[in-house]
């Protein structure tokens, strides 16, 4: 298990036993370590690694591919899982599991500087799509791959013990502001199907990783279909 150190900053962020959440420095300080032992205290185990799944995965990066409807070798090479039109889920070249000795090649490159230990799945669509002036272009995101993305994403974290936090489950917006790892001014994904245009990407996240804990039913007495719209669910 290869892990860097804001690897383990954020994943003693995502298990929620400090006080404050660890700043995203990439640098193992005093408050780091003390993270770090506090969370094995609680979580058990002797050494950091001990805090993650024997699998080495620990994060989950939202993507949309940029691309039109229907998945091209291109995306399955970039991307572990993709989402079709339909919602349906469609596997990438490299399996999951690869990831967590990633190398190029060998496993998806699907975020810069940001791939070891966390699995790519994008929502394939928004070709043509613009941020400023907003344009959702000729392939906007459906509401079945919202769907499709919440449950894979919920199926993904329980394999793996994955929290569903924003330090955890991240859309690739979110990776520069929350991980401090900068990312070429990437915008997916900060837009639903019922935005009239882009949101805050932390915003929009959390809009998801709720979505994601209903599925998992992390949510009392609410499920994903409370948070899709009701014509959509009664037209489907």
């Amino acid at each position: 298990m290869k892990l860097y150190p804001r690897d383990i900053q954020a994943r003693v962020n995502a298990l929620g036993h400090v006080a404050k959440p660890l700043i995203m420095d990439g640098q193992i300080g005093p408050a780091t370590r003390a993270g770090i032992d506090r969370s094995l205290d609680i979580e058990g185990g002797n050494r950091v690694e001990d805090l993650f799944d024997p699998s080495g995965l620990h994060r989950v990066h939202g993507h949309w591919t940029g691309g039109t409807y229907g998945v091209i070798d291109f995306e399955r090479h970039r991307y572990n899982v993709l989402i079709e039109k339909d919602g349906m889920p469609v596997m990438g070249r490299f399996a999951i599991e690869a990831q967590a000795k990633y190398a190029v090649g060998r496993a998806a490159s699907h975020t810069l500087n940001a791939n070891t230990g966390a699995i790519g799945v994008a929502i394939d669509a928004m070709h043509g799509a613009k941020e400023s002036p907003f344009s959702r272009g000729p392939a906007p995101i459906t509401w079945h791959q919202v769907v499709g993305y919440v449950s894979i994403h919920a199926s993904i974290c329980m394999s793996y013990q994955i929290p569903v936090t924003k330090w955890s489950v991240l859309t690739h917006a979110e990776v520069q502001p929350t991980l401090g790892i900068p990312q070429n001014r990437k915008w997916d994904i900060n837009w639903l199907p019922d935005m009239d245009r882009p949101g805050d990407p932390v915003e929009v996240g959390n809009r998801l990783r709720e979505m994601i804990r209903a599925e998992m039913g992390l949510i009392p007495n609410r499920t994903l279909e409370d948070y899709i719209p009701s014509a959509w669910l009664n037209a489907a």
